[in-house]
């Protein structure tokens, strides 16, 4: 188990925005976990420290949402999960986190500047099985690699602007469901070893915790606000990325 105190420092934070994510609050927001982790562990240990986290949130967040999600959106989804949690399985020791970083971080901030400056505020239509299957399998890639899977998923949600406890739950279904497909993969690479599962233990308890306050934000913020703020994340992330995906690769 690790004991270093600046690694719980970073990683109680961490749990947390994770945690309010996972219970449908800014989804995006829970893929600054890895980062933030990673500023005192390896990229790969802090995802293999988060996934059996990841995995308990999912029974609380599953509970929270478990009769409000879009089954016909999931239905189109969740097959290119498949397909993306594969691919990056195969690559994953093939595949720089850098690279992905920059490459999720450069599409979510042109889906977020032509929101902001085309300003589409209306509806634009409901599931759409090409755009969903693609979508899909991007964010079960991107979860894969880096827990990153939020950005590709609003991609495709946002622009039906559901409501926000639909968006919500239906997220949290797709998560829970590409969550599980990445343990076999996850255990063959080595991630679940005793030091790391030792940790994922004691950071467990602040599972229920944020999740909860993450449903109760979703269910008191009104719908225009809930969408400005995933924009304006989406926005703050992608940034986020770029800037550690430039300086990853610099760094190689």
């Amino acid at each position: 188990m690790i004991t270093d105190p600046l690694f719980y420092a970073v990683a109680v934070p961490a749990v947390v925005i994770m945690g309010l994510a996972k219970g449908g609050f800014m989804g995006a927001l829970g893929m600054l976990a890895v980062p933030l982790m990673s500023l005192v562990v390896p990229p790969i240990q802090a995802a293999g420290i988060l996934l059996p986290i990841l995995l308990a949130m999912d029974v609380f967040a599953l509970w929270a949402y478990r009769r409000i999600w879009d089954a016909a959106n999931l239905k189109i989804l969740i097959p290119g999960a498949v397909v993306g949690v594969s691919i990056g399985w195969f690559t994953a020791e093939h595949v720089s986190d850098a690279h992905v970083r920059l490459i999720v971080g450069i599409v979510a901030l042109l889906f977020s500047l032509d929101y902001w400056l085309a300003r589409r505020s209306a509806k634009t239509g409901g599931p759409r099985p090409l755009a969903g299957a693609f979508w899909g399998a991007v964010a079960g890639f991107t979860s894969f690699v880096s827990h990153a899977g939020g950005p590709p998923l609003q991609m495709y949600l946002l622009p039906q602007r559901l409501p926000p406890l639909l968006f919500a739950g239906t997220s949290v279904i797709f998560f829970a469901a590409v969550n599980w497909l990445k343990v076999i993969p996850y255990a063959a690479l080595g991630q679940f070893n005793a030091s790391n599962l030792a940790t994922s233990l004691v950071l467990a308890p602040l599972a229920p915790i944020s999740i909860f306050a993450g449903v109760w934000l979703v269910r008191v913020i009104k719908p225009d606000l809930f969408y400005r703020l995933a924009y304006l994340l989406v926005f703050v992330v992608s940034l986020k990325l770029i800037w550690d995906g430039v300086f990853g690769i610099v760094a190689m």
